[in-house]
């Protein structure tokens, strides 16, 4: 059975909690953006590209129809290691969710619980919310 955002997250809290510093909860974010398949180069349009970003990021979801209603599953990369790392981090979040429940996750409590929201810089952090803007606007076009 799928995991859901919440629970998603607390794994990602215990992961994040292995760690005693920041440079290496760096290298576990790098190595969740390497472990993601890469995107191929048709995937990596204007038209998937995530607005506000400073690297190129592209996110692409595909609809499922299970159990009655439709699932998104997020594909994405990135020209960053670290950036690569973030969307890893959200598509592990949201992937295989529900519209509503994609719209509905608090994603910014997790950023606090994580320390994201105190150790990545602004640039960093506008382009995490971009990327959350574009995985919420993908959900709202398919609720």
């Amino acid at each position: 059975m799928q995991m859901t955002p919440e629970e998603q997250g607390e794994e990602l809290v215990e992961a994040f909690e292995m760690f005693d510093s920041w440079e290496d909860r760096y290298r576990f974010l790098i190595d969740m953006g390497r472990s993601m398949k890469p995107l191929t180069e048709a995937d990596k349009t204007e038209e998937n590209r995530v607005v506000g970003c400073q690297s190129n990021v592209w996110l692409v979801a595909n609809v499922e129809p299970q159990g009655g209603e439709n699932v998104l599953h997020f594909r994405a990369d990135s020209d960053s290691t670290i950036v690569r790392g973030l969307i890893a981090l959200l598509t592990t979040v949201y992937d295989g969710q529900n519209p509503r429940t994609i719209l509905d996750f608090d994603i910014d409590s997790l950023m606090q619980r994580l320390g994201l929201d105190q150790h990545l810089s602004i640039g960093r952090r506008n382009g995490m919310a971009g990327m959350v803007v574009r995985i919420k606007t993908l959900a709202a076009q398919n609720a």
